[in-house]
């Protein structure tokens, strides 16, 4: 009977199958195109470009050269400050809500008025700064959001000190101070709005 010189004829098939995976392999990463040297990383508001000799440059939103025309920037500039002393008026407000309703009361019924008049009636002028702002185009409908947020401020600092000298138990004053906070709030947000789409 003839011997078979290769009693396992079968374990040359998968080095052949290796090899020719790699083949392929190296054929196919050969034809690929090069990649290019130029690669762009957008980041939040800005994008950065990588160059072929290894520098970077930074490209910023608004006009096309990161730059935002001097109106805009006044425009933004005047809303910082607004939305700082809305801040100051809301720390009142809440300080003065929570001094009443403090056990042992902190602050007094008429102490407690006269300070919710002054924060109602500053909130009311800076809800009419905001409205006599011009506003640059684009920005429009911002402005929109920040005009309802503010005036629901003045809104609901008018009802705080309504409610504290009414017969309502406290109620009425807390809703009105927390929708007070709620509205500045949106205001910030709605800020932040605005500059993102002027490209700050």
């Amino acid at each position: 009977m003839a011997v078979n010189p290769d009693p396992k004829p079968g374990r040359w098939i998968l080095p052949l199958v290796i090899l020719g995976m790699i083949g392929f392999t190296y054929f196919f990463v050969r034809a690929l195109p090069e990649a290019s040297t130029e690669t762009t990383l957008v980041t939040g508001q800005e994008s950065t470009t990588t160059t072929g000799n290894g520098g970077t440059a930074t490209t910023q939103p608004g006009n096309g050269n990161g730059n935002i025309d001097n109106a805009t920037q006044q425009y933004l500039n005047q809303l910082n400050e607004i939305a700082s002393e809305l801040q100051v008026l809301e720390t009142e407000l809440v300080a003065v809500n929570e001094g009443f309703d403090a056990d042992p009361r902190e602050v007094e019924f008429n102490d407690a008025g006269d300070r919710m008049d002054v924060v109602a009636a500053d909130t009311q002028a800076l809800a009419d700064r905001v409205r006599e702002l011009e506003v640059p185009a684009g920005l429009e409908s911002n402005h929109e959001s920040m005009q309802i947020a503010i005036d629901l401020c003045a809104t609901a600092a008018t009802e705080a000190v309504e409610g504290l000298r009414s017969s309502d138990e406290g109620d009425l004053r807390r809703a009105a101070v927390s929708a007070f906070v709620s509205s500045a709030a949106d205001f910030d947000t709605e800020l932040q709005n605005a500059q993102s789409a002027a490209g700050a």
